[in-house]
């Protein structure tokens, strides 16, 4: 049994980036639906109504839509889509960038190696989203003065950062920032905000090189993308209503480990 602070029986949830079997955005959709939250997942492709099918079977109220966030359309079409069929939005969990299956272009590089447009596509694809579906969303959580919004940023931008990447961890520092400022904004109408920072996380995509960075962390290995999912549900509970404008960091302690030689 649930218990209260952990109850989201009629709560909506929406999920961006969540079409990959083995990613972080369809775990988070897991933990929500056994908490009691119906859940709306979002990707840019099909794929997405296989994951909603999953979801189903296992007795969760699911619902795929395929969107390319980065369209500032496509936002409002989402949210307007979740409020037609519930009259509500209560949790926004904005999983979506890093990449998409529907967009292979290479966005890493340092600053003088980033084209202006690969840079600017880096923003749009990892914080823009955020920002488009996070402002048509609360309009309708201040109209239930209740609601729950997650960023899942990355250890890379709000705590350290990886070689030839400035693009990305610009822009996932940028999501810490507009989450304070949202956590401000927003806590009169008993909406908070927070971002979850994972660190080596063995998602499908992982590489090779992640893979080995993961082992060499305090605890030796990778993270699950369930290990995330936990705080990032915990975060969108009744329980958590005191807590906003934060920043977890859940990536093994790496990021407080002094000493790497092993």
């Amino acid at each position: 049994m649930v218990t209260t602070g952990l109850d989201l029986t009629g709560r909506v949830a929406l999920v961006t980036g969540a079409g990959s079997p083995t990613g972080i955005g369809f775990a988070v959709c897991r933990r929500l639906g056994a908490l009691g939250a119906a859940v709306v997942l979002t990707a840019t492709t099909d794929r997405v109504h296989d994951r909603a099918g999953e979801l189903a079977e296992s007795g969760v109220q699911a619902t795929g839509l395929v969107a390319d966030l980065t369209d500032p359309t496509a936002a409002q079409t989402v949210v307007a889509a979740v409020t037609s069929r519930w009259d509500r939005l209560d949790i926004l969990v904005n999983n979506a960038g890093m990449t998409s299956v529907t967009d292979s272009d290479a966005l890493s590089g340092g600053v003088d190696g980033l084209g202006y447009d690969e840079w600017q596509h880096s923003l749009r694809r990892n914080l823009d989203t955020a920002f488009l579906t996070t402002r048509a969303a609360v309009p309708v959580m201040r109209r239930s003065a209740w609601g729950r919004i997650v960023m899942v940023s990355s250890v890379t931008g709000p705590v350290m950062a990886m070689r030839q990447d400035a693009g990305y961890a610009a822009a996932k520092a940028a999501m810490v920032g507009l989450t304070r400022s949202l956590a401000v904004d927003l806590a009169a109408d008993g909406i908070t905000a927070n971002a979850v920072a994972p660190g080596w996380i063995a998602t499908g995509s992982q590489t090779d090189d992640e893979r080995r960075e993961g082992q060499v962390t305090p605890v030796r290995r990778s993270g699950t993308p369930d290990e995330i999912a936990w705080p990032v549900a915990w975060l969108c509970t009744p329980g958590a209503a005191y807590l906003s404008g934060q920043c977890l960091v859940v990536d093994g302690g790496n990021s407080v480990a002094e000493q790497r030689a092993l």
